[in-house]
């Protein structure tokens, strides 16, 4: 990697430690989109009105899949094949669960289950969402430690923030923004759980420009990596 990208990295993975946002550019051949990303156990609800005022997309959270793994958190995709093939009335399931073919960047989505803490009201204002996203992060701690945690005391489903499990092998498997985003906490040495929003644009309706995510970062001194750069550090 060049100085530049270095230290790039670098400053990143600095503020991640420190708990604050992160800029994630993908792909111009992928989805082509700019993630706001903050470590989950850091997440207060000022990060929260961040996202969906300054990103204005979903609000989720990334996790290692051993975490998810050891919570018993599945991928949606596969709760809907099992229901299709267990119920003879499912109302349609079977014809609607993601196929491959069906989205055209990758071969499958990375959502898991939708859900909200227990120590919420509703669960969609700022302050509950920031209690649900820190609560994840703590559990994937857990999780990551060994420790044994039953995902039910903590969380209802459904609810309002989605889980997303990150790939088995991470960038070698899959390189969207909930790998890439797990992949730079492990790399920051952090709890390998982030919330992630999409960066969109109100003018035109679709996801904000490179160019436009690049001057936010800076004008807000928030450090911008590209998909590329991260895939490079990792794997190294």
């Amino acid at each position: 990697m060049s100085y530049y990208t270095t230290r790039r990295i670098e400053d990143a993975k600095d503020a991640l430690r420190m708990g604050k946002p992160i800029l994630i550019y993908d792909f111009d051949d992928r989805e082509g989109e700019t993630d706001i990303v903050v470590p989950a156990r850091h997440v207060t609800p000022a990060d929260v009105f961040r996202m969906r005022h300054d990103g204005g997309g979903l609000i989720c959270v990334a996790i290692h899949p051993e975490a998810a793994d050891r919570l018993g958190l599945p991928f949606m995709a596969d709760i809907l094949r099992v229901f299709s093939s267990c119920s003879d009335n499912n109302g349609g399931f079977d014809e609607i669960t993601e196929r491959i073919g069906d989205i055209p960047y990758d071969r499958k989505s990375s959502f898991s289950i939708w859900v909200n803490h227990r120590g919420t009201f509703t669960g969609i204002t700022d302050n509950d969402r920031a209690l649900t996203i820190r609560k994840l992060g703590e559990i994937v701690e857990e999780a990551m430690n060994g420790n044994k945690v039953r995902f039910g005391d903590e969380f209802r489903s459904p609810g309002h923030v989605a889980v997303l499990r990150a790939a088995k092998d991470l960038l070698f498997e899959r390189v969207g923004q909930t790998e890439l985003s797990v992949a730079m906490a492990m790399m920051a040495g952090i709890t390998p759980a982030m919330a992630i929003c999409e960066m969109l644009d109100h003018r035109t309706g679709k996801a904000l420009s490179k160019e436009d995510a690049i001057e936010y970062g800076r004008m807000n001194k928030i450090p911008f990596l590209e998909g590329s750069e991260i895939i490079d550090a990792f794997m190294e």
